[in-house]
């Protein structure tokens, strides 16, 4: 095999490999023996055909399998001869003509072609120790265990069926169906049936549950509201909308407040015990959302201490996959880029800024954890595969069986443990200061951050 660099700016190389026709027909030969070994012809006994008869009959067909072979070994042997690293399988650019080629499989010329391909950058690590994070602290107020002790019981106390006669009351759970809508067309999301509610839970859009006081059962009412300019979905936020409602049922609650009783009924010991768990649970939540935190600023540390030219092609394939996305959900809503403030060029400037943040903080991620030895156990993806089984009650069969015969669904469990794994390591390095913070701006902070990644 000969080799001549033809390109070496940056990250990109171009290669020319010539691999001379001697070795290609010793690789030949050596394929007809196999196919000697096993093959079943009229006329000779197994294993007796002779090479030569093989080489009339398979000749081409075996060289064009030698001929890929060697191409591949090729490619591999300049990598590690040249000490690079591929950060995609290199493009091979053949000669087209035909003559050309029927030469090489005939075994009468050499095989030449060229790779190219991008290098996966050299990268220096920053020093974690210089990381500065800002630790989250949220105190955990007696009136919030309050509010979720009451909302808790509004929705797991005993109710009773109240007389047909009775109309709808605070606290009363009912089941309704509900359509809404916008200047009178449904809207996505918008429908409901048999829906349980309780008046006064908080659980649906402000207004909503306070007009359905008064009704009674089987009776059917439109309502008016209007979402919040802060609602979630940005397509409904601060619309004016009407409900279609219709009563089912209602209930009226048979306990006016939570006791040791009711502690009882959920498996608890006594009232204290219950909110010592709810305690639990919300101290758990705000450390996700500390940990979730903390991340993006490990992340953005890292983005900022590594400055480093990226492969434009795995850019691109990055790039390609957000905007598929993007465009979907465009089409999907019927909008349009104009509908979110922006050009679809501007668009596609903004994600592609994203798109290299995300290749580069993998590369990082990646070199982190090579540096340091960090990977995840055979028994931590295998935690990871049934809690995500255990998100499809019914299917699990179906699931496990997916991820079994997929590498990439195992890969996609794979990466964001190995990712959680690499950003505690640098954690333990960084200099963490605490700082309170109420519930409000910590979940503000995440929000801010999430909308970060999407612009």
């Amino acid at each position: 095999m000969k080799t001549s660099e033809l390109l070496n700016e940056g990250l990109k190389r171009k290669v020319a490999i010539t691999i001379e026709a001697d070795n290609l027909l010793s690789q030949l030969d050596d394929k007809l023996e196999e196919i000697k070994a096993q093959a079943n012809i009229k006329g000779f006994r197994p294993g007796k055909v002779p090479i030569s008869y093989l080489k009339k009959i398979y000749g081409r067909s075996a060289m064009s399998e030698v001929m890929q072979k060697a191409i591949n070994d090729s490619i591999q042997d300049v990598l590690k001869e040249r000490d690079e690293k591929a950060a995609m399988q290199p493009k091979v650019d053949l000669s087209d003509d035909q003559a050309v080629i029927n030469r090489v499989l005939d075994g009468k010329a050499d095989l030449e072609f060229e790779i190219s391909y991008e290098i996966l950058p050299q990268i220096e690590l920053m020093d974690f120790k210089k990381i500065k994070l800002d630790n989250p602290i949220v105190d955990i107020e007696e009136e919030e265990v309050e509010s979720e002790l009451n909302r808790l019981f509004l929705n797991q106390r005993p109710y009773g069926d109240r007389d047909e006669k009775e109309p709808v009351a605070e606290g009363d759970r009912v089941r309704l169906n509900f359509e809404g809508k916008i200047e009178g067309k449904p809207f996505a999301g918008g429908k409901g049936e048999n829906v349980q509610l309780v008046i006064g839970s908080g659980e649906f859009i402000p207004g909503f549950e306070d007009k359905l006081i008064g009704m009674k059962k089987g009776e059917k009412k439109v309502i008016e509201v209007t979402f919040p300019k802060e609602y979630s979905n940005k397509d409904l936020a601060g619309k004016d909308a009407t409900f279609d409602v219709e009563i089912l049922q209602i209930e009226a609650p048979k306990a006016d407040k939570a006791d040791d009783e009711f502690a009882k009924s959920l498996g608890l010991d006594d009232l204290e015990a219950l909110k010592n768990a709810i305690r639990d649970q919300m101290r758990n939540a705000l450390e996700n959302m500390g940990q979730q935190r903390i991340k993006r600023q490990i992340l953005d540390a890292l983005d900022e201490g590594h400055k480093f030219a990226v492969p434009e092609q795995l850019v691109e394939a990055e790039f390609n996959s957000i905007w598929d996305k993007i465009t979907h959900e465009i089409k999907e809503h019927g909008k349009s880029f104009a509908d979110e403030g922006t050009t679809e060029e501007k668009a596609k400037e903004q994600y592609k800024r994203i798109a290299e943040r995300r290749v580069r903080l993998g590369l990082v991620v990646a070199e982190v954890g090579n540096v340091n030895e960090i990977s995840v156990s055979d028994e931590e993806l295998q935690q990871a595969l049934i809690a995500e089984v255990r998100r499809f009650p019914g299917q699990e069969q179906e699931v496990y069986d997916y991820y079994s015969k997929n590498p990439e669904a195992i890969a996609g469990l794979r990466a964001p443990l190995y990712e959680n794994k690499v950003v505690a390591f640098i954690a333990e390095l960084a200099e963490k200061t605490d700082k309170k913070v109420t519930r409000e701006e910590l979940a503000e902070m995440i929000r801010k951050d999430e909308e970060d990644d999407r612009v």
